[in-house]
């Protein structure tokens, strides 16, 4: 899409990209490319970032948790579910710098920043495609599966909007674990009147008729799975850190959620960073309202039992009061 954000410049300059990957609470790499052979490295940089003057790239994922151009930019696409959203990563490369020609196993846009890129595509069969030189504000949409080169032709940004796709063995697992959490069925297996072993290497047809009936009843809901998925897709990353906002009075000022904060519901449930909570069809609607927008007029939730939920998100920094401009 040429010019989708005509004038877009980015956000990010490259000391700014360089002081995020210092940092521990970031997730950054560089990649450098000589010749045929590729170099790796993963942040924190904490002696600085160095890269060379041609075929250097430094990637940083999650900028939307540090800088709020960046989460705006995120927003921008909630055309797509909230649930499906994960992060701005932005990469700066020098000239003829890259990472390769490489497989996403989700959608992705890829927004030009300053400076220019040459993208390969090749289609899920292998065939080539396309080339485009990306310039400032061009959008590149790329499918799950579609093979793609991105090489640098100057100094240039880019910023990768990625989107989650869990896969079907993840989600599997994760629900299994979750299941185990609320208690599943126990029972010990017992083999009162066993006789001598024939065959002692045989599995027991006893035991594998007892594993069955206890699998038998492991059973879950339509709710259970909605329950575990809000939680499974809010939880924050591991190497997320929450501050707690300074304001804390409800009255003349205006809620928003922090970057960080990843909040979904389903009916009258709610869930916020991995927790979940339900409140009542009178409350629903100005919580579904902040989910949905990301902030809210605080007096909208300033009645129990929302306003002690509410403290309770400022001081953990999961959201923040602003005053409200008069």
């Amino acid at each position: 899409m040429r010019r989708a954000l005509p004038g877009f410049a980015g956000f990010a300059d490259a000391r700014a990209l360089k002081a995020l990957a210092a940092r521990d609470d970031v997730e950054s790499r560089t990649v450098e490319r000589r010749g045929k052979a590729w170099n790796v490295l993963h942040g924190p940089f904490r002696d600085g970032v160095r890269l060379r003057k041609t075929g250097s790239t430094l990637l940083v994922s999650g900028v939307n948790l540090h800088l709020a151009e960046a989460d705006a930019l995120l927003r921008r696409f909630d055309f797509v579910p909230q649930a499906r959203l994960d992060d701005v990563m932005v990469s700066y490369a020098t000239p003829s710098g890259g990472v390769g020609p490489h497989i996403d196993s989700y959608d992705v846009f890829l927004l030009q920043g300053a400076g220019r890129r040459r993208w390969r595509t090749w289609l899920p069969n292998g065939s080539f495609h396309k080339e485009y030189v990306a310039q400032a504000g061009d959008l590149l949409y790329l499918p799950p599966l579609w093979k793609h080169d991105g090489v640098a032709l100057e100094d240039c940004f880019t910023y990768s909007i990625g989107f989650r796709a869990p896969r079907g063995a993840e989600l599997a697992a994760a629900f299994l674990d979750w299941l185990h959490e609320r208690g599943l069925p126990e029972a010990a297996y017992r083999d009162p009147g066993l006789a001598p072993a024939k065959k002692p290497a045989e599995l027991p047809k006893e035991m594998i008729r007892f594993t069955r009936a206890v699998m038998d009843r492991i059973s879950w809901t339509g709710n259970d799975v909605a329950d575990f998925l809000g939680g499974y897709l809010s939880e924050p990353k591991a190497h997320v850190v929450f501050r707690p906002s300074a304001r804390r009075n409800l009255a003349g000022s205006l809620l928003h959620l922090d970057p960080r904060t990843q909040m979904l519901y389903s009916a009258s449930t709610f869930f916020i960073n991995g927790e979940s909570f339900a409140v009542s069809k009178k409350d629903a609607p100005a919580l579904k309202k902040l989910a949905d927008r990301r902030y809210i007029e605080a007096r909208f939730l300033a009645r129990p039992p929302l306003a002690g939920l509410i403290s309770g998100w400022v001081r953990a920094g999961y959201a923040h009061l602003e005053r409200l401009k008069p």
